[in-house]
């Protein structure tokens, strides 16, 4: 999610329900050299709590220096990018990398926790490839150095995005875990999201790309746990919906910044409806805010809302940081 959940889509993930919110992944070493871009990243606004600063690297001292600043900022946790596969993380030592020897993470993690008050949790994956999957090595030496939780992508770093998360081992996990639990990976829908927490046994599930198409999932899922329904009554507004985040964007950036935003939110809630495809290229021809939003007016008008398709293998959607 690195490069989509800014301050602005925070402050609008928290309007549409999501519970706990989380920065994108934020370089400690930024935080070490005062990087301008890199501290930007970390701004937020109150209404977001409780949030949580992911930061990466893979030095336990930055690491520890990079925490404390985020808790002088206010915030509520700090969270570690455990999960991270791209090359240009992997590749210095840090993201997923730091998964493959459990007891050099327990120091580093331990490091880190001693130098905060407010408490620490990571995000792994279950492992670096198949054959040396050890998530419950990893939340085991999570738990012994303080961590309060672990978050865990159910796919190794080997598999990127490709494949099904492996919601049978985050199961086995949970149930032999000393500390919460919160389960992610291909949660798509607001039914997907409670069954995978009822079934798993998760203390919470976290949700990503799913909500990029459908920013009701986090409202919806709740709306399904509480009353026992299998569909929920919530309705969508995608016009609504977007010029609320027209306006939260354009409040904190320019109105070029604005555009892309736009584009790129118009584009994946459009995602699994008929005329997508050429629906997403009349956008990006598209110079204005004003523009999108009266090309989405006329196309969602005319869609039936509930009747999205599930796109999850598309490659628009399945680039991400975790």
């Amino acid at each position: 999610m690195a490069g989509i959940t800014d301050n602005a889509f925070r402050t609008f993930m928290r309007e549409m329900g999501c519970g706990v919110i989380i920065t994108e992944l934020v370089s400690a070493y930024g935080i070490e050299y005062r990087s301008q871009r890199t501290l930007d990243l970390m701004k937020y606004a109150e209404i977001q709590r409780p949030l949580g600063v992911q930061i990466f690297g893979e030095e336990g001292e930055i690491l520890a220096k990079a925490a404390q600043y985020v808790e002088s900022t206010g915030a509520d946790f700090v969270d570690i990018n455990l999960g991270c596969p791209v090359p240009k993380v992997v590749k210095k030592g840090a993201g997923s990398a730091l998964l493959r020897d459990p007891l050099a993470l327990q120091k580093i993690l331990t490091q880190v926790k001693n130098r905060i008050k407010i408490p620490l949790t990571i995000k792994i994956r279950t492992g670096w490839c198949d054959k040396t999957i050890n998530t419950l090595d990893i939340v085991n030496a999570a738990a012994d150095a303080g961590v309060t939780w672990v978050a865990i992508h159910g796919r190794t770093r080997a598999q990127g995005y490709s494949g099904l998360a492996n919601w049978d081992l985050i199961k086995e996990v949970k149930s032999k875990s000393p500390i919460p639990i919160i389960g992610n990976g291909d949660i798509q829908s607001p039914a997907k999201a409670v069954q995978r927490l009822k079934e798993s046994g998760c203390d919470g599930v976290m949700i990503g790309r799913g909500c990029l198409k459908n920013p009701w999932i986090f409202q919806q899922a709740q709306e399904i746990l509480n009353s026992g329904k299998e569909i929920p009554s919530i309705k969508r507004d995608f016009n609504q919906s977007l010029f609320r985040l027209k306006r939260l964007t354009e409040e904190r950036k320019d109105e070029r910044y604005s555009l892309l935003t736009m584009k790129k939110f118009t584009s994946w809630f459009s995602a699994g409806y008929p005329g997508s495809q050429n629906f997403r290229k009349s956008l990006f021809q598209a110079t204005k805010p004003e523009e999108i939003l009266s090309l989405a007016q006329n196309y969602f008008s005319q869609l039936d809302i509930a009747a999205q398709l599930d796109t999850s293998h598309e490659a628009f959607l399945m680039g991400g940081h975790g």
